[in-house]
């Protein structure tokens, strides 16, 4: 068991690093979609965009099954951003309001 361990360490290391690789980019993609809520608002533009969304969610499905994900999480993951960036977008507008 103990020839393990360093290979434990290493791939756990690596999964930390990817960790905040994820993190990193969400906060960058975060901060696009603040942006977009900011030009829906100004604009009187719905915080949803439910025909993109589908796109969005056909798109992740597709890309999950070329990297071997399941898509089913594909659309959990993708539905669990929408949901926080509508939140994003409803709060900018009330905001703005």
């Amino acid at each position: 068991m103990t020839n393990a361990l360093p290979e434990l360490e290493r791939l756990r290391a690596s999964i930390d690093n990817m960790d905040a690789i994820l993190l990193h980019t969400l906060a960058e993609r975060f901060k696009l979609t603040q942006q977009v809520g900011v030009l829906k608002a100004q604009h009187d533009l719905p915080p949803s965009d439910k025909a993109r969304e589908a796109r969005q969610i056909e798109r992740l499905q597709r890309l999950a099954t070329e990297s071997g994900l399941d898509p089913a999480f594909a659309e959990k993951f993708l539905n669990f951003i929408v949901a926080e960036v509508i939140r994003h977008h409803e709060k900018i507008r009330e905001d703005q309001g």
